[in-house]
């Protein structure tokens, strides 16, 4: 079993939540991988020099003096800060950007239409599971070191990519439960009910995809944090939508959520992060 988590830039910018969570996430058994955004820290930096950040259905806008910010946010401080948090919980945690052991290499997003107009998100990279290294991650999974993956990427030609935190965990879960190795001793238990070897003996692990954020799971009423949907389909997903009950940051993880279901990630829970260990917290499903 693999577990990717994802945590937003609202615990990431909280001192207090951040050291619970890193406490609770080391405590979680075998191979984790960590994936934090800190788009609330960016956008305070941003504001703070004099810039207005730009948001497009939860997606920032990255130009050229926005990209040098958010990397110094999201590759610097904050990767760093977890993964010194981590190391002090006894979690043999190693930060990492895209760029670094070619983790993950994004292309860039060229202009699209939103709400009929075309947008140049600029400095943006799009993800696949394609984009990621998953030998490499496993290789450092299999010594015992946690990655900690934060937002930036590269394109493999000397430029960096600001990166949806949420796409990234869904890549990198989609990526993971996909790559095939062989155990420590190479041999496959052959039986007729196994459905995680192929032909050649090679094995896959089973792989959850836990979103962590300020709320308990998806809400009903976005005003009644007691309004927890408890399971949500894809088919729940779209009405709600519809409604205007899902809206803004919200859309981009569901929707990477149930993209990574249908492409190999066993179970996709969204939560509070305080609830890492607990079953509060919405479960997606497949129908």
């Amino acid at each position: 079993m693999i577990k990717v988590i994802k945590i937003g830039g609202n615990i990431v910018d909280n001192p207090l939540l951040l050291k619970q969570f890193a406490k609770d996430f080391s405590a979680v058994p075998g191979m984790k991988i960590l994936v934090h955004g800190g788009g609330v820290m960016a956008s305070q930096m941003q504001k703070s020099m004099g810039m207005v950040p730009q948001m497009i259905e939860g997606r920032r806008v990255t130009d050229e003096d926005t990209l040098k910010v958010v990397t110094m946010v999201y590759a610097g401080w904050c990767n760093k800060n977890i993964t010194a948090l981590l190391q002090a919980e006894g979690c043999n945690a190693i930060g990492l950007s895209g760029a670094d052991g070619n983790v993950i290499k994004a292309a860039k997003r060229a202009p699209m239409p939103v709400n009929g107009a075309m947008v140049d998100y600029g400095f943006v990279g799009d993800v696949t599971a394609e984009s990621v290294n998953a030998g490499f991650l496993y290789s450092l999974l299999e010594r015992g070191i946690t990655p900690v993956l934060c937002a930036i990427n590269h394109d493999g030609n000397g430029n960096l990519l600001n990166t949806n935190a949420d796409t990234i965990a869904s890549s990198v879960a989609m990526a993971m439960a996909n790559y095939r190795y062989r155990s420590p001793r190479e041999v496959c238990c052959r039986c007729e009910e196994c459905t995680h070897c192929s032909d050649d003996g090679r094995l896959t692990h089973l792989v959850d995809l836990v979103y962590c954020f300020e709320k308990d799971g998806v809400l009903y009423d976005k005003d009644d944090d007691s309004s927890v949907i408890a399971e949500l389909g894809r088919e729940d997903f779209e009405n709600l939508k519809d409604e205007g009950r899902v809206a803004d940051g919200m859309i981009p993880k569901l929707t990477n959520a149930f993209r990574a279901m249908e492409c190999g990630v066993d179970k996709v829970i969204i939560k509070h992060a305080r609830n890492l260990h607990n079953n509060i917290g919405t479960t997606l499903t497949r129908e």
